[in-house]
């Protein structure tokens, strides 16, 4: 850590937590972002010179968008969530069960990813930095376990519409054209 990034975390830890914990009303969740903040600054702060701006005001704007990320995952959490759940429409129910059935069956590795990259929405760079992959390590992951979550389906006869299909269709692979008869 520079020292320009080491005086800042002291002088303004406290404003920038403060700042994304009263947005999240999650203390622990605005203590991981105000790390990643951070961890942002010790990487990209140069030396301050005279003239500079503020780093406080630096400090705001990766915070800022730091918490629009976190607002748009959550988003994308809450949409897919109620998707899952039981209760939220009865004709999705079998195929609520039978996906969280599916994944629990997959290793921690593969469940992890996957639900990482389809429920939160992270890159495959972000996904190998939290879980300590390559992003190709992080794509294999990625699409072993859709695959294992397409046969663990598949065997357990779950039909579901061409559009459930495909989006469980493996990144990787490509589909071919159907074959127009007459």
């Amino acid at each position: 850590m520079n020292g320009v990034a080491e005086g800042a975390f002291r002088r303004h830890y406290g404003h920038v937590y403060g700042y994304l914990r009263r947005r999240l009303g999650d203390h622990e969740r605005a203590e991981e972002l105000t790390q990643d903040v951070f961890a942002a600054a010790a990487s990209a702060l140069p030396e301050e010179r005279p003239g500079d701006p503020p780093v406080l005001a630096w400090l705001y704007t990766v915070a800022r968008r730091r918490f629009a990320d976190e607002a748009r995952r959550r988003g994308r959490e809450r949409r897919i969530s109620s998707l899952l759940k039981p209760s939220a429409t009865p004709d999705y129910t079998p195929v609520a069960g039978a996906l969280r059935e599916a994944l629990a069956a997959l290793p921690g590795g593969q469940a992890q990813v996957v639900v990482l990259k389809l429920v939160r929405g992270l890159t495959f760079a972000e996904i190998g930095e939290q879980v300590g992959l390559t992003e190709s390590a992080a794509k294999m992951r990625f699409v072993r376990g859709l695959e294992q979550l397409r046969a663990d389906l598949t065997v357990k006869s779950w039909t579901c519409s061409a559009t459930s299909r495909s989006s469980l269709q493996s990144p990787t692979r490509s589909r071919r054209p159907r074959a127009h008869s007459g």
